[in-house]
C-alpha cells in the first residue's frame, strides 16, 4: 500500500521495506504460533483408528458427529478426572494472585513513596531473582520441603509460586505508583487518614488497571507453571493441570487424549488473556512516561 512503480524517494523506499518486513514478520509469527495450536486441536478431535491410519492427516471428519469429535474431551473428564485438575489449578492460581498482591502492594508502595536507606538499590534489584534458573532452585527446595513435610502438598506450591511472582509484581506496581499524583495522598493524610487508609481509599482505587494486569500476569504464571509442580507433586488427587497433562504422556494413553488435555490447559488462560489484554498493556506501560 502506498508503493508506486516509478522512481521513489529514499523515505518512500524505506517505508516500503518496513511494511514488507512487517508483513513477513506477521505471517511467520502467525505460522509459528497458530500451526502448533491447529495441530493440537485437530489431533484431539480424531479417533485412535484415524491417527494410526494417517498421522499426518489434519482434516476434520465431520461424519463422526459431535459425540465422536469430542470423545477425547469427554473421556478426559470421565476417566482421567480432569475436572479435579482444573479445580486444583484454579485454586492454586487464584491463591497465588491473592498472596502476591498482599505482599507486593505494600512493598511497591514503600519503594515508590517512602524514603529509607537502600531504597534505590531495592527498587533496582527486585528482579535479580530471575537471574537464577528455576532448575537451580528446585533441588535445594525439594530437599528442604521433604524435611518440612511440604513436598507433595499444595502448601509447598503456595510458598514457591508467590516467591517467584512477587518480584515482577513489585517492579510493575512501583512504576505505576510513582506515576500517581502524590498530592492526592498528601491531601488524604491532611484529612486525617492513616497511611494504610490512604493506600486503601486513594492509591488502590486509582491503580485498578495496574492491579488487574499484575493479577492476570501472575495468574498466567501460576496456571502454566510446570517444573515445581512436576518435582513436588506425586499424588494424582492434587495434580495441577500442567502436571496432569504430563501424566497423560505415556504409551498407555492415546495421543488424542494428550492433545485434548493440552487444549483444555491452553484455552482458559487464552480466553482470560484476550479478555483482559487492555489491562495488561496499561499495566506494563504504566510509569514509563511521567505526567
Amino acid at each position: 500500500s502506498g508503493a508506486r512503480l516509478g522512481p521513489m524517494s529514499r523515505y518512500e523506499r524505506e517505508l516500503v521495506y518496513i511494511r514488507v518486513a512487517k508483513g513477513i514478520g506477521f505471517v511467520v509469527f502467525t505460522i509459528i504460533v497458530a500451526l502448533p495450536f491447529y495441530v493440537m486441536v485437530m489431533t484431539s478431535l480424531k479417533s485412535q483408528q484415524t491417527l494410526l491410519a494417517n498421522p499426518l492427516d489434519l482434516s476434520i471428519d465431520f461424519s463422526q458427529g459431535l459425540d465422536g469429535l469430542l470423545r477425547s474431551y469427554v473421556e478426559l473428564f470421565t476417566q482421567f478426572d480432569f475436572g479435579r485438575y482444573l479445580l486444583v489449578s484454579a485454586y492454586v492460581s487464584v491463591a497465588t494472585v491473592v498472596l502476591t498482591l498482599l505482599f507486593s502492594v505494600p512493598g511497591a508502595y514503600a519503594v515508590s513513596r517512602l524514603r529509607f536507606p537502600g531504597q534505590a538499590f531495592l527498587a533496582r534489584s527486585v528482579l535479580l531473582i530471575y537471574m537464577v534458573p528455576a532448575i537451580v532452585l528446585v533441588i535445594p527446595l525439594y530437599a528442604v520441603f521433604s524435611q518440612l513435610g511440604l513436598r507433595n502438598t499444595l502448601t509447598g506450591l503456595l510458598v514457591v509460586y508467590p516467591a517467584t511472582t512477587i518480584p515482577v509484581a513489585l517492579y510493575m506496581l512501583q512504576g505505576y505508583f510513582r506515576g500517581l499524583p502524590s498530592e492526592l495522598e498528601e491531601a488524604g493524610l491532611m484529612d486525617g487518614l492513616s497511611r494504610v487508609g490512604v493506600i486503601l481509599k486513594i492509591t488502590l482505587p486509582l491503580s485498578l488497571p495496574a492491579l488487574a494486569s499484575v493479577s492476570l500476569y501472575v495468574f498466567m504464571i501460576a496456571w502454566n507453571e510446570f517444573l515445581f509442580a512436576f518435582m513436588f507433586l506425586d499424588d494424582p488427587d492434587i495434580f495441577t493441570l500442567s502436571r496432569g497433562v504430563v501424566s497423560l504422556n505415556s504409551s498407555e494413553v492415546p495421543r488424542q487424549h494428550l492433545m485434548a488435555g493440552a487444549v483444555i490447559a491452553t484455552v482458559p488462560v487464552l480466553v482470560i488473556f484476550l479478555w483482559f489484554e487492555r489491562f495488561l498493556v496499561q499495566g506494563l506501560t504504566a510509569g514509563s512516561v511521567k505526567g
